[in-house]
């Protein structure tokens, strides 16, 4: 078939990850395809960047087929997951995101789910930016029990420099394509972070949220 994937069903066994699909610019039909063959090879499929409107017509797709994959859109981090998840087991560790604002949600959430695709215990705390650092100091001591902080801020990026500067755990900053003017889609907070004075801050590309959870469990897999 024209434009068929060539799926690295080996990444497991390889690196402990499952295979995450790019599905933005993949039509509908070639995503059913693809999550067909991932749930037959016993893995879990996670595709992200899925609009609500792709997501519909593939599982309409998969509908039309005999015994399909149990297939689940999550809306508020754009992607799809099949068959179930597993678990989490505390025993891998546990990872915890955070925002600066609200409008990091998305990113934040693709990161999350990344993780529950591998089994990973992971939490949430959002708007807590440098905006309104009292947020953030009221709340380190929820911030402590993690093993790794994966830290998503727009604007200029401040967040995870101040994070990385009060606790002492992996901190993965995440910019965000958030802000007024020179923010432009983003770069300002990755330069800022890029530039870090806070030693040891590891900083993923823009948006990337799924980047910055593969990098939060090659940690926990150490």
């Amino acid at each position: 078939m024209n434009g068929q994937a060539n799926l690295d069903l080996g990444r497991r066994h390889r690196l402990g990850m499952v295979e995450a699909v790019w599905g933005q610019h993949k039509r509908a039909d070639q995503i059913a395809s693809i999550l067909r063959e991932l749930v037959a090879a016993g893995e879990t499929a996670l595709v992200t960047r899925v609009s609500a409107s792709k997501a519909a017509s593939v599982a309409r797709l998969l509908s039309e087929l005999e015994g399909p994959p149990r297939m689940t859109h999550h809306p508020e981090a754009r992607c799809l997951t099949a068959p179930e998840l597993p678990p989490p087991n505390p025993a891998k560790g546990h990872v915890m995101v955070v925002t600066g604002g609200t409008s990091d949600q998305v990113v934040a959430q693709e990161a999350r789910l990344a993780l529950r695709c591998h089994g990973i215990s992971c939490g949430l705390m959002e708007d807590v930016g440098v905006a309104g650092l009292h947020r953030l100091l009221d709340r380190l001591s929820i911030l402590q029990e993690a093993s790794v902080l994966i830290v998503c801020a727009g604007m200029e990026g401040a967040l995870p420099t101040v994070v990385a500067g009060l606790l002492p755990q992996p901190v993965i900053g995440v910019p965000i394509s958030v802000g007024y003017g020179v923010s432009s889609g983003g770069q300002a907070a990755l330069h800022g972070m890029l530039a870090s004075c806070a030693p040891g801050l590891a900083v993923v590309n823009i948006d990337n949220g799924y980047g910055a959870a593969m990098a939060a469990l090659r940690i926990l897999q150490k």
